[in-house]
């Protein structure tokens, strides 16, 4: 991994917004699925949540391979337990939601910690997550057609929420907020994408990634990753 490599993984994992998220309940299309996780790793968001309809999660996730390798995707059987764990995390939770309560998203306060709940692509959010979000919001729209495709709405929503953390100086950090292993695994298997690969295949754990960005490994490891054929590389 050179220098350049090393410090845009770094300042990435510094402005990750830990207490910012997204909600899918049963968004089954593949495409839309994969827009509203690049989205997400665009403003800096870490963890997104989903809900999937039957068997559908593995191509889902699957097509969103790229941006999926920086953003964790976590499953959860039931809306329920998905609102559940966000809500024990102290967030807000947001339903994209046409109602006589609804307000405008743009007037919500995104320096909170916020989830956004977005509902499957046909019908929307469900009675039973909309009963138990704190708050309906809507995007307005002048014409004819009065709702957005999913990933576009989850797009215009996040990017609100980015524009206000950025003018609250919410990226504007020198270190990582997520835990140590979860930066220890984003830096190998990011700035060393064949060796994690190899140690995956091989059942090996992740060295450490020092202050330089270099393996830092003992001879154990290093033998055994010698024996898969690949060469040995210790340093950037």
């Amino acid at each position: 991994m050179n220098d350049q490599r090393f410090s845009r993984i770094s300042e990435m994992l510094a402005r990750r917004q830990h207490d910012l998220t997204v909600c899918m309940e049963q968004v089954h299309k593949p495409h839309n699925v994969s827009a509203v996780i690049r989205t997400a790793d665009a403003v800096g968001i870490h963890n997104v949540h989903a809900v999937w309809p039957g068997d559908r999660m593995r191509t889902a996730v699957s097509s969103s391979a790229g941006s999926n390798s920086w953003v964790n995707v976590i499953t959860h059987r039931t809306i329920g337990e998905a609102v559940s764990t966000v809500k024990s995390a102290g967030m807000q939770v947001l339903a994209t939601h046409l109602s006589g309560k609804a307000v405008d998203f743009r007037d919500i306060d995104y320096t909170r910690p916020t989830c956004i709940l977005m509902g499957q692509e046909k019908t929307g959010i469900t009675r039973e997550a909309l009963d138990l979000a704190d708050q309906d919001i809507i995007i307005p729209m002048l014409g004819m057609v009065q709702s957005l495709n999913v990933s576009v709405a989850c797009a215009l929503i996040l990017y609100e929420a980015q524009r206000q953390r950025q003018i609250a100086g919410m990226y504007q950090r020198d270190h990582c907020l997520l835990d140590d292993a979860e930066q220890q695994r984003l830096l190998f298997e990011g700035g060393y994408p064949v060796l994690a690969r190899v140690a995956r295949q091989k059942g090996l754990p992740y060295p450490r990634i020092n202050d330089q960005g270099e393996v830092e490994a003992d001879e154990h490891w290093w033998s055994a990753m010698q024996a898969t054929g690949h060469s040995r590389k210790r340093k950037k």
